[in-house]
């Protein structure tokens, strides 16, 4: 059983989202009157960020807090399971996509094979741009070094003429400091402040007003936890992580963008210079981010059936955000799946 477990976030011991971890496992614990417990652990304690996949479905780990993007090579679907550039923009609209509209038993069908039960989406932050050179518009991303988080976000800015790499978040403020890549996407304002890339990248790349993060407006991260563990659990203490983690993503959601609100005066000090593009941008990131929408989702029949679901829900009247004549590819034909 999780009783005595270890939990393993991506996230470094100084950032804010592992201080919002360790809340969540003292909440478990209080909770289920300590027959429950989860010993959290920063990014790298137990093993490195990118095999913290494979140590939950292993049990070497028992539960991970980590985005789910980072699994798309083995889960095409999981490309899906966070925001995307030009797609579902609010976290509102993305958990009532998951709890509402199917998401979430979609996210558990994917990982069960893998054995990892996808306990919950957990609300996060925007995800901006750091970069040591000026980047003011769609065309200064060509032959720019990029980290970005792989997959099909990595795929739109490679379409856009970028050199994308993908490293994880503790390796990014070398690469930046080496000019080893000239920009990076990793997290929000608070979060990366405390990683000091105000240090080392002198410029923030946003979007317009309307659309401050182009690529990946709702970072969501996810809480995993190993299959077999998850299965021996008595229902009650299901129940108490089933409603431990709803807390945890709203309680992170709101700690995070407090963070953020404090935090710009600091960039300003460091002499950070917060660069804006274009409705144009957004327009010619739009023209090639669609048919990278169709292509992973025809990557497999689970890929399918998320997108298809957000397609249906992107165009609702509601949302608002596409018609037909947006689902084209580069030479005007009509995307379909």
């Amino acid at each position: 059983m999780l009783a005595a477990g270890k939990g393993q976030s991506f996230h470094p011991a100084t950032s804010p989202s592992f201080e919002s971890f360790v809340r969540f496992c003292a909440y478990v614990a209080d909770l289920s009157d300590g027959q429950l417990t989860i010993e959290a652990r920063a990014t790298g304690d137990v093993v490195p960020t990118l095999q913290m996949f494979e140590a939950a479905s292993t049990g070497k780990l028992d539960l991970i807090a980590t985005t789910p993007t980072y699994a798309a090579d083995a889960i095409p679907g999981a490309a899906f399971l966070s925001s995307y550039p030009l797609g579902l923009d609010r976290p509102d609209q993305w958990e009532t996509w998951y709890y509402d509209l199917g998401g979430l038993d979609l996210a558990r069908r994917m990982y069960a094979p893998h054995g990892i039960y996808f306990l919950a989406p957990i609300q996060h932050d925007l995800n901006i741009i750091h970069s040591r050179v000026p980047i003011r518009s769609f065309e200064d991303f060509r032959g720019k070094k990029l980290r970005m988080p792989g997959g099909l976000i990595a795929e739109v800015f490679d379409a856009a003429g970028a050199k994308t790499i993908f490293t994880p978040g503790d390796q990014v403020y070398p690469a930046l400091q080496s000019g080893a890549i000239e920009a990076a996407d990793f997290s929000g304002p608070a979060t990366n402040f405390t990683y000091g890339y105000a240090n080392v990248a002198k410029y923030i790349i946003l979007g317009p007003r309307t659309t401050p993060c182009i690529h990946q407006p709702v970072d969501l991260h996810a809480v995993l936890v190993n299959l077999r563990q998850w299965d021996a659990l008595p229902k009650h203490l299901q129940d108490v992580l089933e409603y431990a983690v709803r807390r945890y993503s709203w309680d992170h959601y709101a700690f995070i963008q407090r963070e953020n609100t404090l935090v710009w005066e600091k960039y300003k000090e460091k002499g950070v210079t917060i660069l804006r593009l274009t409705e144009a941008d957004v327009a010619k990131f739009r023209r090639v981010a669609v048919p990278l929408w169709f292509k992973w989702a025809k990557k497999d029949g689970l890929a399918h059936e998320a997108f298809a679901s957000q397609l249906e829900y992107l165009k609702n009247p509601s949302v608002a955000y596409l018609d037909d004549e947006m689902l084209v590819d580069g030479k005007g034909n009509k995307l379909t799946l």
